[in-house]
Order: C-alpha cells, then sequence, then structure tokens
C-alpha cells in the first residue's frame, strides 16, 4: 500500500475515532456539564433558563449523538473500502470528505471557540443583565464536568476535520494512489 493511502486511512481513522469518543464522553457526562453551567449563571444572578434562551446547551440530544456515531461510521466505512482497494473508496472519499470539511468543520469550530462563541450569544441578547454574565466562568463550569482529555481531543477533531479531509482528498488524488486502485 502506498505512503499517502496509507496516510489517508490513518486521518479517516483518527478523525473517526474522535467522533466515537467525544459523543459517548459527551453524552455521560453532558448533564452535569449543564448543571454546572447553570449553577455559575445562577451564582451571576441569572435564572438557570439564560443558556437555553440563547441556545447554549452542553449535553448531547439524541439525533447529535446519532449524527456523530453515524459520521464515525461512515469514516471507518470508508478507511476500510480503501483498506481493501475497493473501486468506489476513492470516490465515495472524494465526495464524503469535503462534506466533513464544510459540516464538520463549521460545527467544530463552534466547539473549539466556545467561549466566543457564548459570548457572542450573550452580547446579541436584548436583556442589558445577560450581555454581562461571565462567559468564560459559564465555559470553565461545563468543562470542570468533563474529562480534562475532552477539550484536547475536540481541539485535535477540529484539524482533522478540516485540514484533514483537505489532505485525504489530496492524498487519494495522487498517482500512487490511483495506481493502487488501479
Amino acid at each position: 500500500m502506498p505512503l499517502t493511502v496509507s496516510l489517508a486511512v490513518a486521518l479517516q481513522l483518527l478523525l473517526a475515532a474522535c467522533f466515537l469518543v467525544i459523543p459517548v464522553t459527551v453524552w455521560f457526562t453532558g448533564a452535569a456539564a449543564q448543571r454546572a453551567a447553570e449553577a455559575e449563571v445562577v451564582r451571576q444572578g441569572h435564572g438557570a433558563d439564560v443558556l437555553a434562551r440563547h441556545g447554549i446547551r452542553f449535553k448531547e440530544e439524541r439525533w447529535e449523538f446519532a449524527l456523530a456515531l453515524s459520521i464515525g461510521a461512515l469514516l471507518v466505512t470508508l478507511a476500510s473500502l480503501t483498506l481493501a482497494a475497493h473501486d468506489s473508496a476513492r470516490l465515495a472519499s472524494w465526495i464524503a470528505e469535503p462534506l466533513v470539511f464544510l459540516v464538520v468543520g463549521f460545527i467544530t469550530a463552534g466547539q473549539v471557540f466556545a467561549v466566543k462563541y457564548t459570548e457572542a450569544a450573550f452580547r446579541r441578547s436584548e436583556d442589558p443583565a445577560v450581555r454581562a454574565i461571565d462567559a468564560r466562568a459559564v465555559i470553565a463550569a461545563a468543562n470542570s464536568r468533563f474529562p480534562g482529555w475532552l477539550r484536547a481531543l475536540v481541539l485535535v477533531r477540529f484539524p482533522l476535520a478540516t485540514l484533514g479531509s483537505l489532505a485525504v482528498v489530496a492524498l487519494l488524488a495522487t498517482p500512487t494512489a490511483a495506481a493502487y486502485f488501479g
């Protein structure tokens, strides 16, 4: 197997692992993170419903959980097809990876820049008291309920979903990859 194909498979499997580990972790710890964030908002003198009113959640909905696991399964399937040198592997990756780049890149950017996203959501509020909420403290409270390694994995997932997706497309477009699928 050419190095270019091996690298493409490795990138797909690394991103797939992120899409399997992160949602499972958040599924089990997100409710505690949500409660901690709400408690911080209450400590700052606001109702716990402020977060919900501004679209700020730390626990996953069922559909989000299912979507993340589906993306992980799709990436494992693409990597498996590539490993098997299946005729459809390159084309399927060329279709799926740009979608991962766009959709997943956009979604994960909000998670990577959670403080800025939360500050912006509070700034847009019509309630001047909400605009004064310390978003960093809210995010810190939520993060205190997630495992310490989760933030690092979220930060790894972002470049894998963006730059990694572009790299997979480029790697599978090389002449050595074409010869492998021959």
